[in-house]
């Protein structure tokens, strides 16, 4: 099957992740595609597919020569963002010949060249997008099609290989895609997460992450006789988001710049609370950057009272760089297979997380592959069929060259 016909497939499975739920998966909808996953991969040859009490997925191909291989394992997210909706999914194909795209008449909704330039690169492309109004979901079934179309390539056509492994997340959208991955019972010797964007991208370094919860705690006073004694909690809050360093925010930095970024801000005169990401690929800056949010709540107790302003903060994920420079040699040997067939290599920091830093630091060193997709998280997404079917290709080369390595 061609890999975007698959895509197709799976995209028709709505899998948004719910953050404000405590089970495992977060949302019960996403079991209908892992359910679904295990059959296919049952059907490839992989027998030892099966899906957990948590929703992951694992399966084995098992090696075909006598080789001491390397085992290596591919993984990828079942869930989509919350930043669009998941629901009656209408993805077509669209010969891209360098006009903006009508996605929709009714709504006048194009995915226009101004506002994606890099639309010019895919001038010539069969390219999958969706009618304006939901996500794609390339992020990252695309991921998981690329996966499992080089498994059937690789099965079908009796290729060499040592023993891949593959696994399936749920709720890698809300940061928990690694929390009950079973690293041991999974068995690679190390892997790649497919979940990167444009075709030739590599990563091995992602930002250091923790969350801040700012709570702030006014004095509400009848205003006719507040001189002196109101402390608002929203004027509070207003301070505190001023006190932290102006030129670090998302929209003002890229590349290794980190960033703090307020995500959800509420209050009235006795409460208020502040939510915050803070990000940065350096130790050293992650921790400034943490302290900034002290310093600023110190200032604001000393100016008011003791107990105004609490910070609570905890880290999500660190840079797996440190974790994967060790055994680099699992990034150039996915640099030699891309070069092999003509893709260029791109090594590219990621400014976000992967399931693969967590799982590096689980013990499974992940770094992190292109889907060829564009426009994550966003009415807007789209992914290149053509780059799709060389990813396939890039995904079974580096199976087979299992055979050429030692374990």
């Amino acid at each position: 099957m061609e890999t975007y016909k698959r895509f197709l497939k799976y995209v028709s499975f709505p899998t948004m992740s719910d953050e404000n739920s405590e089970t495992v998966p977060s949302s019960a909808k996403q079991l209908k595609l892992g359910e679904y996953l295990v059959g296919e991969l049952k059907s490839l040859g992989l027998d030892d597919a099966f899906m957990d009490s948590h929703g992951y997925v694992y399966a084995t191909l098992k090696k075909n020569c006598e080789k001491n291989c390397p085992t290596v394992g591919f993984i990828a997210h079942m869930d989509t963002s919350s930043a669009a909706s998941d629901e009656n999914i209408k993805a077509r194909l669209v010969k891209y010949t360098g006009e903006d795209i009508l996605l929709n008449e009714k709504q006048n909704i194009y995915l226009r060249k101004c506002d994606y330039p890099y639309l010019e690169n895919y001038i010539g492309h069969d390219l999958i997008v969706t009618d304006g109004t939901t996500l794609l979901g390339a992020d990252d079934k695309a991921g998981i099609a690329e996966i499992v179309s080089a498994l059937e390539y690789i099965s079908k056509n009796d290729i060499p290989h040592g023993d891949i492994k593959v696994g399936f997340t749920p709720d890698e959208e809300i940061g928990r895609g690694a929390d009950l991955f079973d690293v041991e019972k999974f068995g690679a010797d190390y892997a790649y997460t497919i979940d990167g964007g444009a075709i030739g991208e590599i990563e091995y370094e992602n930002f250091n992450a923790a969350s801040a919860v700012v709570e702030i705690t006014g004095l509400s006073i009848h205003p006719g006789s507040a001189k002196g004694k109101m402390i608002n909690a929203s004027h509070v809050a207003c301070e505190f988001d001023a006190l932290l360093p102006a030129d670090e925010l998302p929209e003002t930095t890229e590349g290794y710049e980190g960033f703090h970024h307020l995500i959800d801000i509420s209050g009235e005169t006795e409460k208020a609370t502040l939510t915050y990401i803070i990000r940065d690929h350096d130790d050293e800056k992650f921790e400034e950057k943490k302290q900034d949010f002290e310093k600023a709540a110190n200032i604001l107790n000393s100016k008011y009272k003791d107990d105004t302003v609490k910070v609570t903060i905890r880290d999500s994920y660190y840079n797996m760089k440190k974790m994967i420079e060790p055994c680099i040699y699992i990034v150039d040997r996915a640099k030699d297979a891309m070069l092999k067939l003509g893709i260029d290599p791109i090594t590219v920091p990621i400014r976000g997380g992967t399931d693969g830093a967590r799982l590096s630091y689980m013990g499974l060193p992940c770094p992190n592959l292109c889907t060829g997709g564009n426009n994550f998280h966003s009415r807007f997404e789209f992914i290149s069929a053509n780059d799709m079917e060389k990813i396939t290709a890039l995904i079974a080369k580096i199976m087979a060259d299992t055979v050429k390595y030692e374990k």
